[in-house]
């Protein structure tokens, strides 16, 4: 509590709310969604206490917390409808929704149908729909940003991702926060609507270090490698804020055929320095069925790679996880890091081998800061709190006397 109040009392939280906060948790986020207001009704009962102007006492005192109570039933022939259950008048309301949440199911025809991202999208807009332009402000929270892989045209293709941003905007909504887009620039399908892409660099690299006590973080030890051409940002961050070198692979496709949506992946070419006796780390934005971060991590150990870090906003999954499992056991993959940010399978919160980056604070973070309408620059980058991270880990290295591999 003591690192809110010192960080942001100053100046997130001094300044006059948008409006009384309001956070609606779609289907399938209930679990990140109670975190999150978990935290912020922490920090409020902590303003209460101290009576600072302007804190964050801004809903209503009859409410135990910043939660709106929302559902989405369906009909028998799975038609469906978004309903409020209390008022969202004047209220800065917040959506958390998750398009990945697979888990979700519903009836349809005596049926049990899973619910994929076009009717996790569909309820969401039920719900902006159900507030009938009484909100005051609408931020939409869409960590794995809806049909984000579909962001651009290369043939006579639909564009999906811009699409659905133009609705969004059409319905009234004033912000949209995603994680980690795969390719941020599909905001200029809405160049007058607040639009960020927030980067879980920070959360990533923590949950790494507190798992993993021994690690030599410089050039002679390290290495940040990209998987492709596409990750090259993402991996260019890590190599310049750790001050490590980094190579890249980039994949050679077979364009003459589609298979599975996707033209197959002949072989990983490498280019960069050598990987010989280093631990490697690896960040990419999704790991889908994770064959392809499989076959990098064999063609780094062929070139005699220590260790193998996979780090992905999003840990999808999609085969299932008994491929990776097999990879650990052979030592091919030492670690898979992740965010909470979408629907995780039950069997990786068991697997020795993954990490899992907890991303509720960060999340109310951002909402505390917008409902007060302060600047976002601080929160979205975290060169500064890297630096101190690696410090407090290598002082308590020192401390602890760890063996270093």
């Amino acid at each position: 509590m003591t690192d809110f109040v010192n960080t942001w009392n100053n100046e997130s939280f001094l300044s006059t709310p948008v409006g009384p906060l309001g956070l609606i948790s779609m289907r399938g986020t209930e679990e990140l969604g109670h975190k999150v207001n978990s935290w912020l009704v922490r920090w409020r009962e902590h303003t209460e206490e101290t009576s600072v102007e302007g804190d964050m006492r801004t809903t209503p005192g009859d409410r135990p917390d910043f939660l709106v109570k929302t559902v989405c039933p369906r009909f028998g022939n799975g038609e469906g409808k978004g309903m409020i259950q209390e008022t969202v008048r004047g209220y800065d309301i917040f959506i958390l929704v998750d398009v990945g949440a697979y888990n979700c199911t519903y009836k349809m025809y005596g049926q049990e149908v899973p619910m994929g991202p076009d009717e996790h999208y569909a309820d969401l807009k039920r719900t902006i729909a159900a507030m009938c332009g009484k909100a005051k402000r609408i931020n939409v929270i869409m960590p794995m940003l809806y049909e984000g892989r579909q962001h651009r045209r290369s043939s006579r293709e639909s564009l999906d991702c811009a699409l659905m941003l133009q609705e969004l905007v059409a319905m009234g909504v004033d912000n949209i926060i995603t994680f980690d887009a795969h390719d941020p620039r599909v905001q200029n399908a809405i160049p007058a609507v607040g639009f960020e892409s927030v980067m879980p660099s920070y959360q990533i690299f923590k949950a790494l270090l507190k798992k993993d006590k021994n690690l030599r973080i410089d050039k002679e030890h390290m290495m940040i490698v990209s998987p492709d051409e596409g990750a090259i940002d993402r991996n260019i961050f890590y190599a310049s804020v750790l001050g490590l070198d980094m190579g890249m692979f980039y994949k050679r496709r077979d364009y003459t055929r589609i298979v599975n949506g996707r033209n197959p992946i002949v072989a990983h070419e490498y280019m960069g320095n050598s990987v010989e006796g280093k631990d490697v780390f690896v960040a990419d934005d999704i790991i889908s069925s994770g064959e392809s971060v499989i076959e990098l991590a064999r063609e780094l150990k062929a070139r005699k790679a220590n260790r193998i870090f996979a780090a992905a906003t999003f840990a999808l999954f999609t085969n299932g996880v008994e491929e990776y499992e097999k990879a650990y056991r052979d030592g091919i993959i030492d670690r898979v890091i992740s965010t909470n940010l979408t629907y995780r399978r039950p069997e990786l919160a068991r697997a020795p081998w993954f990490i899992e980056a907890d991303m509720s604070k960060y999340i109310s973070y951002i909402i505390a800061t917008l409902n007060h309408d302060r600047s976002l620059s601080r929160l979205l980058n975290p060169y500064e709190r890297i630096h101190k991270l690696l410090d407090r880990y290598t002082l308590e290295q020192a401390e602890s006397g760890i063996r270093l591999v």
